[in-house]
């Protein structure tokens, strides 16, 4: 958008300068002009970071969000101004700032306006829901839960409360409605069987200070977002943001870089790419398809039930690989596992038929999963989907923060060996992955997975 305006008033400024427009073309390309518009686009760029404009604003006023998308807005426009008069820029007169500033920012805030209706009209018809569970069953946390479920536009499913029975045995909380799931000893357990995108601690800070920090510590391994009101704790890997709801400042936590704007924009390419990469591949299905029907007896597509975000439970597809009723078969060779931790691999598997043994060492057999991308189950780019059997072998939280983030068809350990490597490293991996996220990153681990697959390394 900042591009497009930049170019709009270029063309407007070059006839009032009176350059014709061939000739600002080709001024456009000198190396000098080139690396002024780039640093344009860099200043931009980081003054949108400043203002929290390429984050989530769930919990931010439409009014909040408008005033920085024009603090910005402004402060990109004063750079850009400073930087032509000290290089003398022709082309950046008043006129250019002027159509610049407005175009730019009017377009930015209708489209944010835009975006942010049709959410809210999604989250009331109960779609693009994050369920939260709040610790502390107290007055301020029952204050919490009703102002954010009396705004059904911020889209948000209270799951219940989570404090010791004696706490919660009050009048406020009682007459709330509102249900104790677990005590803080079990805190741990009901995250692992239950989905929960984001925790909300109301614990008295005082005398609950030890109570609190393991409590975030435990969102911490989980990769799950913490939300404190105003106090902070000592963190290693959560980033805190402060957000209001209303008039109430809320303190955030989140685990990982994958937050905010850049992950519209990964969802975005998610859909895009892999409508290309279906229709490209029509031919590749309908063979493949083909050939599994008249080589062994069952269906075509294999389904599995997965664990994805937040330990959400999907059907991943795969081209059928294996005999028909495989799972079946697998607790008579578990003692066969090849494989550390809980995931199991065999190399030579007798499930597996001759087909299927080259459309795992081509990966072939993953394309399916491009339907899952496309409905939102995974992504193009992050840590493989695990079978309920594989995490119900999980012994230590740290390695559940992987389902912080959508499964993907293809991630670092894809690239570094697949089943080759440990199961300890893997999770390291994700862990990686995770915390040094960047559409920059996708795309490099994209352009890896290709010839990692034409090798067939680590494939079994």
């Amino acid at each position: 958008m900042v591009t497009v305006w930049f170019l709009i008033s270029a063309v407007l400024e070059s006839r009032e300068v009176r350059v014709a427009f061939t000739d600002f073309l080709s001024m456009r390309i000198s190396v000098q002009n080139f690396a002024i518009f780039l640093g344009f686009l860099f200043a931009s760029h980081t003054s949108f970071r400043l203002f929290n404009l390429y984050q989530s604003r769930r919990l931010s006023t439409r009014n909040n969000e408008v005033v920085d998308v024009f603090k910005a807005s402004t402060m990109a426009v004063a750079i850009l101004a400073a930087t032509a008069q000290v290089l003398r820029i022709r082309m950046v007169t008043p006129l250019f700032l002027s159509v610049f500033w407005v175009g730019s920012t009017g377009s930015m805030v209708l489209s944010r306006t835009i975006m942010r209706a049709a959410l809210a009209a999604l989250r009331r018809r109960g779609r693009n829901l994050r369920t939260v569970l709040v610790v502390g069953a107290n007055s301020r946390g029952v204050h919490f839960a009703r102002k954010l479920e009396s705004q059904p536009e911020l889209g948000y499913r209270v799951a219940g409360f989570v404090d010791e029975r004696d706490r919660a045995d009050t009048e406020t909380f009682k007459r709330s409605g509102y249900r104790l799931v677990a005590d803080l000893e079990d805190f741990a357990v009901y995250l692992r069987a239950h989905v929960v995108d984001e925790v909300a601690v109301f614990l008295p800070l005082k005398s609950l200070y030890l109570e609190s920090a393991k409590i975030i510590a435990v969102c911490e391994e989980h990769g799950i977002a913490v939300r404190v009101p105003v106090q902070s704790f000592n963190l290693t890997l959560g980033k805190a943001e402060v957000e209001p709801l209303e008039s109430d400042p809320v303190v955030t936590i989140y685990t990982g870089a994958m937050h905010g704007f850049a992950v519209f924009m990964k969802r975005l390419l998610d859909i895009t790419i892999s409508v290309i990469l279906f229709l490209m591949l029509l031919p590749v299905f309908g063979a493949v398809a083909l050939l599994i029907k008249g080589t062994s007896k069952g269906p075509v597509l294999f389904a599995q039930e997965r664990l994805g975000l937040n330990k959400r439970l999907f059907r991943v597809y795969k081209f059928r690989t294996m005999v028909h009723g495989a799972e079946k078969i697998l607790t008579e060779l578990e003692h066969l596992n090849e494989a550390g931790g809980p995931v199991f691999k065999m190399k030579r598997d007798p499930r597996m038929t001759r087909l299927g043994k080259f459309l795992r060492k081509t990966s072939i057999d993953e394309l399916p999963q491009l339907f899952n991308v496309l409905k939102g189950d995974m992504s193009l780019v992050g840590p493989r989907p695990l079978p309920v059997r594989d995490y119900e072998g999980f012994n230590q939280d740290w390695h559940r923060r992987r389902f912080s983030v959508r499964p993907g068809i293809t991630c670092l350990w894809q690239v570094n060996g697949r089943s080759s490597v440990p199961f300890q490293k893997w999770m390291e991996l994700d862990m990686e992955y995770i915390d040094r996220w960047s559409l920059w990153l996708d795309f490099k681990i994209v352009l890896k997975t290709i010839p990692a697959v034409l090798k067939g390394a680590g494939a079994s």
